[in-house]
């Protein structure tokens, strides 16, 4: 599949009327899906770098987003890791959880979602470092 960089639907031809509110935003288009990040500017909790969000534009979903993903460092410092969304619930006062998206027969997709993300974050940096 091919990435396509793209402005929001009706962004086209018009002014950054809200140049104030996408600063802190990169999207990435991956066909009728779009990867939305917004940067954890205040660091907490320690090691969050980003929340990512699931823009649909086609199909049953159009008009949904799928929120709960997030970008963190990883704990040795080299590389980054994806978190899903997941809905927590204790059993005799232990916090479990379940993850929200989970996989139907193998985790290929999954792995290709997670790698989608840290490219859009990673556009995101590349971006935000050329405009300071």
């Amino acid at each position: 599949m091919t990435a396509r960089r793209r402005k929001p639907d009706g962004d086209e031809g018009k002014g950054n009327d809200d140049a104030g509110d996408r600063a802190d935003q990169e999207t990435r288009e991956e066909h009728a899906m779009t990867i939305k990040i917004t940067p954890n500017d205040k660091g907490n909790p320690p090691g969050k770098l980003a929340d990512a969000e699931l823009h649909f534009a086609d199909g049953p979903l159009a008009g949904l987003k799928l929120i709960g993903f997030s970008v963190w460092e990883r704990r040795a410092g080299n590389g980054r890791n994806v978190t899903f969304p997941a809905r927590t619930y204790a059993v005799n006062g232990e916090r479990r959880s379940f993850s929200l998206l989970r996989p139907i027969l193998d985790t290929v997709g999954q792995n290709k979602l997670r790698e989608m993300i840290i490219e859009a974050y990673q556009e995101y940096e590349q971006s935000a470092a050329i405009a300071l």
